[in-house]
């Protein structure tokens, strides 16, 4: 018998971290939505570099909210086509979330990007997609007065026909160098699961590591600075959640990627006495080549500093660290605040590709 498809329509999908994962794993990306005009120039530029083909219903450069409005029957049309084949279509997105992160702007729902949790929670309560993925930060699930809002928005969605489950996610989970907690909230149309319970949605089927554990091993704390240095990676620590094996798994001074970083304008010196795995600071952490990332993100300051260089890490090193394929580039003429913020900004490689496997795997066994 022949297998049912399953259709994905993306939502703030920046330069397509997320997509990428589904789109690796078993699903086809039909519809594409970013506001940002350099995110969606990228998506489509690596793409084409990629060799991938572009969504049937097209690229929308736009605000979410004109779904919910001028732009409402040409989805419902596009949904009600894609279904047509007896097709699954399921709706992915990870809202804006400077509004609920602890380190940004803390405004919660009442922000700017605060808001658009609501818009795309709304738009699956009127568009009723057969399964969706919400992601977002975890200051949404762990702050209290976000969380009532987060716990709004899902009973809104429970109502409307949904049954959902959820977790607080680690990418170190799937193999990714980097300690970045997320919320990822998976739901089913009540008619699509039948007799299936989420209740024993399987989240774990394919993680690797347990954070607990991971961060109990031996991993080295802080090493002199020293530039151009070599070094042997320490026994009992798994060598793939390194900053270096990614580097090298990315062949990262060949990308080309390789020479877009921050020239600094001052502070050289100040950069030259940070010791290689001194991440304590708010800002200026230097990575350790031995150890894992902090979370890739560059906004507020945040500065990340190459483990054995005098400088910041370029964006073909930070692609990296979001594991990201080494066939995946950004565009050249991009600039570098819009590169670092995509980057910034998306779902690590590993872990979409994991969380898409279990999805795939839980609709069409």
């Amino acid at each position: 018998m022949k297998k049912r498809k399953l259709k994905i329509f993306s939502f703030f999908s920046g330069s397509g971290f997320l997509d990428l994962g589904f789109e690796m794993n078993g699903f086809e990306i039909q519809f594409v939505n970013e506001f940002h005009p350099a995110f969606m120039n990228a998506y489509q530029y690596s793409r084409e570099k990629m060799g991938l083909s572009k969504p049937i219903y097209g690229y929308f450069q736009g605000d979410i909210n004109e779904f919910l409005m001028s732009k409402k029957n040409e989805i419902e049309e596009w949904i009600r086509q894609a279904r047509e084949d007896g097709s699954l279509v399921g709706f992915i997105g990870g809202p804006p979330c400077p509004d609920f992160s602890i380190a940004g702007k803390n405004k919660g729902r009442e922000g700017d990007n605060g808001k658009l949790s609501l818009s795309y929670t709304n738009l699956i309560i009127q568009m009723k997609p057969d399964f969706f993925l919400f992601e977002n930060v975890k200051g949404l699930w762990k702050t209290a007065r976000h969380r009532a809002f987060y716990e709004e928005l899902k009973e809104n969605i429970q109502e409307a026909g949904f049954t959902t489950t959820e977790r607080l996610t680690n990418a170190l989970e799937y193999g990714a160098p980097q300690d970045r907690d997320r919320i990822l909230l998976f739901g089913v149309q009540k008619n699509v699961i039948g007799k299936k319970s989420l209740e024993e949605f399987p989240w774990e089927k394919y993680q690797k590591y347990s954070v607990e554990q991971t961060k109990k091993l031996p991993w080295p704390n802080t090493n002199a600075f020293v530039r151009d240095s070599v070094t042997i990676c320490p026994s009992g620590i798994p060598k793939e959640l390194t900053v270096q094996y990614w580097f090298e798994k990315n062949d990262v001074a060949n990308h080309p990627n390789e020479n877009d970083y921050f020239q600094p304008r001052s502070g050289l010196v100040r950069m030259q006495t940070i010791e290689e795995g001194d991440v304590s600071k708010k800002s200026y952490k230097r990575l350790h080549r031995w150890r894992y990332s902090p979370t890739v993100a560059y906004g507020n300051n945040e500065v990340h500093l190459h483990p054995y260089k005098e400088r910041r890490i370029s964006a073909a090193e930070a692609m990296s660290l979001q594991t990201l394929p080494k066939a995946f580039e950004l565009p050249k003429d991009m600039t570098l605040t819009d590169k670092f913020k995509t980057i910034g900004n998306g779902v690590p490689y590993l872990l979409s590709c994991g969380i898409a496997r279990t999805i795939y795997d839980f609709l069409l066994e």
